[in-house]
């Protein structure tokens, strides 16, 4: 299962459950794909055919909607 955080932009944020403990967020476009890590920081941990441009605007909304995507993974994690 991989449920929805947010959509935006043309791009699809989301969990895959069970996965590894370490907060992170999946994005997918029609270009590719990433994994962004969000603890400690936001940082790119996974890049598949996304460009520099891309990956900035991903993690520039990642940025606005930081605490929505940590609740999110409290929420999916302790669900």
């Amino acid at each position: 299962m991989s449920p929805t955080i947010l959509r935006e932009k043309g791009y699809r944020f989301f969990f895959f459950s069970r996965e590894e403990a370490r907060i992170h967020v999946h994005v997918v476009c029609s270009d590719g794909e990433a994994k962004f890590w969000l603890d400690p920081e936001i940082e790119l941990a996974k890049n598949h055919n996304l460009s520099r441009v891309h990956l900035k605007e991903i993690e520039n909304i990642i940025e606005e909607h930081f605490n929505e995507f940590k609740n999110a993974w409290k929420k999916h994690r302790n669900g």
